[in-house]
């Protein structure tokens, strides 16, 4: 019985770890090390890289959006990467073309990261900035991004990310969200980030030279900058707001295909866990593959548990995972935190297990259809 015991305590401390233990670890760093970044106000030539496959309902807005911000004209350039969309999407874009929005057509439909991959090959911007379709930019934003630069520690920037109510108000400030924007500044705080925001980043040209058209942009556009020696910085300024996605199917599929696609590029830059870069190594391992293995420590926890169920301790403990399931469940009725939070933390470790099933089987989702918000 000793040995179930151990998998029993042993998966309480791994979730204990990966949720709570490696937070308080950066804390407690932090008190000690503070890699501040020299933030100045410039200016260098940037390109914004706007993604669309068969946007043609929002790629207006999205233009006109990007249009707005308060930028030099002269020093950026705005390219549409359309991955091959068949709708109307290219003859919008197209007239913007006196606006200087440029527009980047593959023939054939390759996804996100190809498209993006042709762009970088057109951009003649220092610094390239990529947004998708659904981030509503402010117009101030991507100034407090470049202006990062100025470090030449730096070689990518994250933006945060907000979402938009049914209300039309800004949300985002719920347990889950501060605690990873919190995690995020700390990580920035000790040396740098281990996930940039798919959604909304910049990087510098010379990051996106190895680009790979089969791995997840964001995730592999900081492991470049890493074998740089260069880091990946969060912005708290750089706000890029999205509308909640309409469909709770959806939403789910695509916490599904996002940790499929980054398993993939976490396994295929393994080796850098060999290198000298032993911090980011901790904070990768911390960050993305312990949250990654914590569906699997939760069964072990549960299985485990029940062995011990004549002990009171162990039984008290067991009655609390049952409550925890039971309110997950609720929360896909009841709008209540206490109901949302379980609901929330379930359904991503779900998501989790599905993703490790699907990337073991090979589906690696080069293809992409942007979520309906």
């Amino acid at each position: 019985m000793l040995y179930y015991k151990i998998i029993f305590w042993g998966s309480l401390i791994f979730i204990f770890y990966a949720y709570f233990g490696y937070f308080f670890i950066l804390k407690v760093i932090s008190l000690f090390v503070h890699r501040k970044v020299k933030k100045e106000f410039i200016t260098p030539n940037i390109s914004i890289i706007i993604t669309a496959h068969n946007e043609e309902e929002r790629i207006r807005e999205k233009i006109e959006n990007t249009l707005a911000i308060t930028y030099p004209e002269e020093k950026r350039e705005i390219i549409v990467a359309s991955d091959c969309s068949t709708d109307g999407t290219d003859d919008i874009v197209r007239s913007f073309a006196p606006n200087g929005v440029k527009l980047v057509r593959t023939e054939e439909r390759k996804g996100k990261e190809f498209a993006q991959g042709q762009a970088v090959k057109e951009a003649k911007g220092e610094i390239l900035v990529f947004t998708d379709v659904a981030t509503i930019i402010k117009k101030n934003t991507i100034t407090e991004m470049i202006n990062n630069f100025a470090d030449p520690s730096v070689g990518c920037v994250s933006s945060e990310d907000k979402t938009l109510n049914e209300d039309g108000n800004i949300e985002g400030e719920g347990l889950y969200v501060k605690y990873e924007m919190k995690l995020r500044q700390l990580e920035s705080k000790v040396h740098s980030l281990v996930g940039l925001s798919g959604s909304f980043f910049a990087a510098r040209k010379s990051v996106c030279q190895d680009w790979r058209a089969d791995l997840q942009s964001d995730f592999n556009t900081l492991f470049n900058a890493i074998k740089m020696g260069l880091r990946g910085i969060s912005e708290p300024l750089a706000v890029g707001i999205y509308k909640n996605v309409r469909n709770p199917k959806k939403e789910f599929e695509r916490k599904v295909r996002t940790v499929v696609r980054g398993l993939n590029v976490f396994f295929t830059n393994y080796k850098l866990q060999s290198t000298n870069n032993y911090f980011f190594s901790f904070q990768l391992l911390s960050h993305k593959l312990c949250r990654w293995l914590v569906p699997f420590a939760l069964f072990f926890l549960f299985m485990s548990n029940i062995l011990f169920i004549e002990d009171k301790a162990y039984a008290f403990i067991l009655l609390v995972q049952v409550v925890f399931y039971v309110c997950a469940v609720l929360g896909s009725w009841f709008n209540k935190w206490y109901f949302r939070v379980p609901c929330f933390f379930i359904n991503v470790n779900y998501a989790i297990l599905i993703a490790w099933y699907k990337y073991i089987k090979g589906e690696r989702f080069i293809l992409w259809k942007p979520s309906e918000r």
